[in-house]
């Protein structure tokens, strides 16, 4: 079965995703730095030190206790090297059999609505299934914007809602 490497960068048309780590919260954290980015998903935006620390343990890519893989990147345009999001899966260690891969992505305001989202969603998506994994998002009934990418990604949404936000799933993923 094909593997994700989680510690290695991948390519889209348009975009460059780099495995994130702490080191890369000074350059995030203006991108981020917006509430609106939190609107449906609420909190607010962290300084750039906590970023760090936050980016830190996603670094790892593993959750404390050994049940789950973390995936995370940074999304930077080919064309200019600007950071304008992140990406990223949470997936059981145990593998595909043991649960979907969920995803999640966010763009910076200032990117925003020129698709990146969308072209990044697809590629890992992509992936992942080619590994043979089922993959879920959840995604804010009201989110417009995440819904669009979940649908370009090949999500569709179900009845299921889980903390005020719809459960979206591919198809379950053919054996390997």
């Amino acid at each position: 079965m094909p593997v994700i490497d989680l510690d290695q960068g991948w390519r889209t048309e348009r975009l460059v995703l780099e495995p994130l780590t702490a080191n890369h919260a000074a350059e995030l954290a203006p991108v981020l730095d917006d509430v609106a980015l939190h609107e449906f998903t609420g909190g607010a935006p962290l300084p750039a030190a906590a970023l760090a620390r936050r980016y830190a343990r996603l670094a790892a890519r593993r959750a404390p206790d050994g049940r789950y893989l973390w995936g995370n990147w940074v999304m930077r345009v080919r064309d200019t090297g600007n950071a304008v999001g992140t990406m990223q899966v949470t997936m059981p260690a145990s593998g595909p059999a043991a649960g979907p891969a969920e995803v999640a992505w966010v763009v910076g305001v200032q990117a925003q609505g020129r698709g990146y989202a969308k072209e990044a969603a697809c590629g890992l998506v992509a992936m992942l299934r080619e590994a043979g994994w089922t993959v879920a998002a959840h995604i804010h009934p009201a989110h417009v914007a995440s819904q669009r990418v979940a649908r370009a990604a090949g999500l569709s949404p179900t009845e299921e809602v889980h903390d005020g936000e719809v459960r979206w799933v591919t198809s379950p993923a053919a054996p390997p």
